[in-house]
């Protein structure tokens, strides 16, 4: 309750105030839109160039392509599995 309270006080302030000051709101209204705009468009340009950069990566070839088949890892994934497979199988006997 308090905070609506306080929020329309602030309000009919706000609208006091800007009834009064009008012609300085105006002109601190001048000076405030033309540096947000140029902080606004740095900022853009910033994130435009960061996205561009990021395109370039994905665009370049990887160095070196690696064959998964011609390595011997995947025997030895394979048999790590197998052996995996049958520790559980033993666990689950022992268990039961």
């Amino acid at each position: 309750m308090k905070t609506l309270i306080g929020g329309v006080i602030a309000a009919v302030l706000g609208i006091i105030g800007l009834s009064v000051w009008f012609k300085e709101f105006l002109l601190l209204l001048a000076g405030a839109i033309p540096v947000m705009l140029l902080m606004g468009g740095g900022l853009a340009v910033y994130l435009g160039f960061d996205e561009l950069k990021d395109s370039w990566k994905k665009d370049e070839p990887l160095d070196t392509p690696v064959d998964v088949r011609e390595s011997g890892d995947v025997e030895q994934y394979k048999s790590e599995i197998d052996d995996l497979k049958k520790e559980i199988e033993t666990l689950k006997k022992e268990k039961e």
